[in-house]
């Protein structure tokens, strides 16, 4: 169902307001690109059916294609899942979250490509640093990480998600697995100050040498979570999908909107995730969702050790001989079929920029329409 209330709308009705804003140039043209996301100014096609019973005809604008956009994720999201089917193997996957303390949120507002970069750094050394032990699992494992800046209420919560695979490659290439029964395949209790004493280092590295924040960071225990492995590889890849191409609200979650005030849900973890509303004024909204609008050309999902790009050339083929390659079933591209029959695929037949669709192909379209409200009233 098509939503109410969508963030494009909201923002192309305080563009005034944003280029008075003090968000920085970067944030500001993130969102002129969100406000005309599926409008004419950006252009469209018409599309028609090519199955023999149905031709019915589609006009469509074209997309943003901005990663913080929330409607341009759905078709990214589906490619990324596809490719990375193809790179599962038959073990069980875990699931872990770094997350940084909010003494840190100062740090993101200033400095987001070296905090963050630092999170993705330190995250994979933990895990590699505890994969490498025998004690642990004593193998090179891998890792994709996947980053989170926001909390429900769409406050600063920087936080990792990082699917490990349950086992890694021993020195002689071949799988070494995880030891049974291990719920969380590291200790999150040991593996919490490492962390903590981690991320610190690389920010002295890094020239930070505010001793009020260290002893403030060093002075609670750092949230490592961990959850039990996935039961499948059809459960790996719909977390994957929640997670991947995520951004920090949706359009569904908008409940109501005015010149004035936005509206949207969120669950309240604190009372077990319990659904409430939380109003706020249009230039709050506008300036948390800012927020989370990630540095130029900052790399988001990554992946380390036997799973990135290096890694996977060297060992994916032979793991998937040794372990099996799950089997999945095949996904079809629902952007390329027709939403009207189901049977047929959509064919471009005109293609137009910065203006609406040409007299001739409107003029079709609401025939079609017409012809259509007739039928069922009949």
């Amino acid at each position: 169902m098509k939503p109410r209330y969508e963030l494009g709308r909201i923002l192309k009705l305080h563009l005034r307001t944003i280029e008075k804003s003090s968000l920085n140039g970067w944030q500001k043209r993130t969102l002129f690109a969100l406000s005309k996301c599926r409008t004419a100014e950006l252009g469209g096609h018409i599309d028609e059916c090519n199955h023999t019973s149905c031709g019915h005809i589609h006009i469509s604008y074209n997309s943003c294609r901005n990663r913080h956009c929330p409607k341009c994720q759905g078709h990214k999201r589906e490619e990324w899942i596809e490719k990375r089917e193809q790179e599962l193997l038959a073990v069980g996957y875990y699931h872990i979250v770094f997350t940084l303390p909010s003494e840190l949120n100062q740090l993101a507002l200033h400095n987001p490509r070296l905090l963050y970069g630092t999170l993705y750094k330190v995250a994979w050394s933990v895990i590699k640093g505890f994969g490498d032990n025998p004690a642990f699992l004593g193998a090179k494992t891998g890792m994709i990480a996947i980053l989170h800046t926001w909390g429900q209420n769409l406050s600063l919560h920087p936080h990792l998600h990082c699917i490990v695979p349950a086992g890694g490659v021993n020195k002689k290439g071949r799988w070494k697995h995880a030891p049974k029964g291990n719920e969380f395949l590291f200790p999150v209790l040991e593996m919490s100050p490492v962390f903590r004493a981690q991320f610190v280092s690389e920010l002295r590295k890094n020239g930070i040498k505010d001793k009020s924040l260290f002893d403030a960071l060093f002075s609670k225990l750092w949230v490592i979570y961990a959850k039990k492995p996935f039961g499948n590889a059809r459960s790996v890849v719909e977390y994957l999908g929640r997670y991947t191409h995520q951004i920090a609200i949706s359009n569904h979650r908008i409940v109501s909107a005015d010149k004035k005030h936005v509206t949207f849900s969120l669950k309240n973890y604190k009372k077990d995730g319990r659904k409430e509303l939380l109003p706020l004024k249009t230039t709050e909204f506008i300036r948390r969702f800012a927020l989370h609008i990630l540095p130029k050309s900052f790399v988001r999902i990554r992946h380390f050790g036997f799973l990135s790009s290096t890694g996977k050339r060297i060992y994916l083929k032979d793991l998937q001989k040794q372990l099996g390659k799950p089997k999945m079933k095949v996904r079809i591209n629902q952007h390329l079929r027709c939403p009207k029959c189901k049977k047929g695929k959509l064919l471009t037949r005109y293609t137009f920029s910065g203006r609406a669709p040409p007299k001739y192909w409107l003029d079709k379209f609401n025939q079609q329409n017409t012809t259509r409200k007739r039928q069922i009233k009949k």
